[in-house]
């Protein structure tokens, strides 16, 4: 009896160690598939692309909040024009005309990729002169062109102004802006966009942010999914792959070619600062080494120590390097911040707003870092 129960529990502990190694090789699957991302979310296809389109157009009906004509003669100018092509001759000195409820306005839209004749598209329609407010006005029929000055969508409706103001008696209130406006479906695409996509019997994918680990990376995801050959890296940026010759065969291809998993390489350290807030923003490839940086009253000493790891010789660990690192902020005579942790540029900059730094004393100190080496990281102000 005793002997089976001996038994039964050596079978217990192997198969609570199966189960414990199965866990871990579970987690490690999962981490490592966690950092790829879809192929669609890191690059896109040349020739698929939008299109900004841009046109000069009235707005008619507005309750005396227009533009002051005398101070805006192009409006005049355009109603002139447009009611001769309706046949109302005018005399060509007019220039007296109060025109309190037209405004001159600006029409801009973006066409999509693949847009076909009769699909709409929404538009902004942004005032041009001296307008109070284009609340409760109606665009007349406008031309949207493109860079290459044809037509290619036309514009017609009723704004939707998102603001609302109120003057009485020499006061006003205002609530959001009121001399833009939207037309929800307020354009009709006329001209189609040729697609490069569709043509010859390849197709060039392009990274969102040059990289040429990322680039090899999804050349090699590629071939390991259709064979190899069927990818190949122009630059750090380029990259073409072979793509079969039918229209709905390239179709399918193409999308399931978004959904391959590829992970991305490290980007560049940078950290982003703006001088206005103060703010700081940085990536976690950003690395300090030791230094010493003053500034006015405060000064910042890191100081780094690296040691070794030497696991147990049964605890199936390795060895590893390992940082230790102390931060000291000394801001007035007798006062000093101590800080525990990594070389972390957070950790800097957390203690120097903590003793009252300004934006521009981070400005002046980053840069004096970045310029002594010891940030590895670009620096960007915005």
């Amino acid at each position: 009896m005793n002997s089976s129960c001996v038994r039964f529990g050596s079978f217990q502990k192997v198969l609570l160690r199966s189960l414990v190694s199965l866990c871990a090789l579970a987690a490690l699957l999962a981490s490592s598939v966690g950092h790829a991302e879809r192929l669609r979310d890191l690059a896109n296809f040349q020739g698929v692309r939008e299109n900004q389109l841009v046109g000069y157009g009235l707005v008619v009906g507005l309750d005396g909040s227009g533009d002051q004509t005398t101070q805006t003669p192009f409006t005049v100018q355009s109603v002139v024009s447009m009611l001769q092509q309706l046949g109302v001759n005018l005399p060509t000195t007019t220039t007296g005309l109060q025109l309190k409820n037209v405004a001159a306005v600006m029409v801009t839209a973006s066409l999509p990729a693949f847009a076909q004749p009769g699909q709409t598209l929404p538009v902004t329609v942004s005032s041009l002169g001296n307008a109070k407010s284009l609340r409760g006005g109606t665009l007349l029929l406008a031309p949207l062109k493109g860079a290459d000055g044809q037509i290619y969508a036309m514009a017609q409706g009723s704004l939707v102004v998102g603001g609302v103001g109120a003057a009485a008696a020499g006061s006003s209130v205002q609530v959001n802006h009121l001399d833009v406006g939207l037309i929800n479906n307020g354009a009709t695409v006329e001209r189609a966009v040729p697609s490069s996509i569709t043509q010859g019997d390849s197709i060039n994918m392009e990274l969102n942010e040059s990289n040429f680990a990322t680039a090899s990376r999804v050349v090699s995801a590629v071939n390991q999914r259709y064979g190899s050959g069927t990818a190949m890296a122009v630059d750090a940026r380029v990259i073409r792959i072979r793509a079969p010759i039918s229209s709905d065969d390239r179709v399918s291809f193409i999308g399931a070619l978004e959904d391959i998993d590829v992970a991305p390489a490290w980007v560049r350290a940078r950290v982003i600062l703006n001088a206005r807030t103060g703010s700081v923003v940085m990536n976690q490839a950003v690395t300090l080494d030791t230094c010493a940086v003053s500034h006015g009253n405060l000064t910042v000493v890191i100081s780094t120590e690296n040691s070794i790891s030497q696991p147990g010789a049964f605890s199936g660990g390795t060895t590893a390097q390992t940082q230790n690192a102390q931060i000291s902020i000394n801001a007035t005579p007798g006062k000093v911040i101590q800080l525990k942790g990594g070389t972390s540029l957070t950790d800097v900059v957390k203690a120097l707003n903590s003793v009252g730094a300004t934006p521009q004393d981070l400005l002046v100190i980053l840069q004096a870092m970045k310029a002594a080496g010891a940030l590895h990281a670009d620096l960007d102000i915005i």
